[in-house]
């Protein structure tokens, strides 16, 4: 496990000389699964249409932090075909670097949102998909872009055996310049009984880490707040934990202060994409080195606007810096 870093976040850094064969550094790298996304439409005979959309949680952020201006990158595995095509498309246009490297071999992992009265029902077909090949090795092209913040989630790190050593390559060769953001993200279909260890020796490795308190009591029994914080503090923790209590609020922990930000009063549409929102915003401030509180109150303002929305990422506003 690695020591304990206190959070510095970098300024951004000179873009490279004509002498000079690297790239020019990103604010953010965000490393992980994305997959297509396919919503039912309304019909009221003959064949059901589908509506096209992508959906990833480091993906996600990565929209976010692009559509705030941000120069962010995503490094992942896409298949050869319609739906990873459809990916990168997607998210080129939405202002993100990618950083994809592509299988012949695999397809692109794909999912299905099924909207009732009593709530969505989502569906995965992402076993044996590109994405779960990513590799320790693809940390290297990570690095080669000198990012300010890497970002990953749990979902990223139970793909494979070798996904979840690339999320620990990323948080153990980290430069002391680079902040590591962690979001466990837990889903009970996908992580199960199984991955709780893992999860949690994943979020003490990182600087900064979001973690629900449903997520925690699910995973691992915690009683509160303070009880989480314990778990996951030591010599070698977070610098900074946030913790995401749903229609409540949010709160950051860091040296034994803590700073709440309610949530946003809205009305729901959907929450899947809240909580990456969430945390777009808040790392997206952090990176202009904002007072916690201004970071919450962001994540806080971002994830309102996606709690009204279908889906996970509201279109791009005109004079932004996506449509510029």
């Amino acid at each position: 496990m690695s020591t304990q870093r206190r959070i510095e976040v970098p300024a951004p850094s000179s873009p490279a000389s004509s002498q000079d064969a690297s790239p020019s550094p990103l604010d953010a790298v965000c490393v992980g699964e994305t997959m297509a996304l396919l919503i039912p439409e309304p019909h009221s005979n003959g064949s059901p249409r589908f509506h096209a959309e992508i959906g990833g949680a480091e993906s996600n952020v990565a929209v976010h932090l692009a559509r705030a201006g941000r120069a962010v990158a995503w490094r992942s595995a896409l298949g050869d075909d319609v739906f990873g095509h459809h990916v990168r498309e997607r998210l080129t246009d939405a202002g993100v670097r990618c950083l994809v490297r592509e299988d012949r071999t695999r397809s692109t992992g794909l999912y299905m949102k099924e909207p009732s009265p009593e709530g969505t029902r989502v569906r995965y077909w992402r076993a044996g998909s590109a994405a779960s090949t990513l590799r320790p090795a693809d940390a290297a092209e990570v690095w080669r872009w000198r990012p300010r913040l890497v970002h990953t989630t749990g979902i990223t790190a139970v793909l494979s055996h070798t996904a979840r050593d690339l999320v620990r390559e990323l948080f153990e060769q980290a430069p002391p310049t680079t902040v590591r953001s962690f979001d466990v993200n837990y889903r009970p279909a996908l992580h199960g009984a199984d991955n709780a260890d893992l999860l949690l020796d994943l979020a003490r490795r990182a600087d900064v880490v979001f973690c629900g308190l449903d997520e925690a009591q699910s995973l691992w029994r915690v009683e509160s707040l303070p009880h989480l914080v314990e778990l996951l503090a030591g010599p070698d923790g977070p610098d900074l934990v946030v913790v995401k209590q749903g229609a409540r609020g949010a709160t950051a922990v860091r040296d034994g202060r803590t700073w709440f930000e309610p949530a946003p009063r809205v009305e729901v549409v959907e929450p899947v994409g809240a909580g990456d929102a969430f945390a777009a915003g808040f790392l997206d401030r952090l990176l202009d080195g904002a007072p916690l509180p201004d970071c919450l109150a962001e994540g806080a303002r971002l994830a309102g606007v996606v709690l009204g929305l279908p889906g996970d990422i509201p279109p791009p506003q005109e004079g932004s810096p996506a449509t510029r």
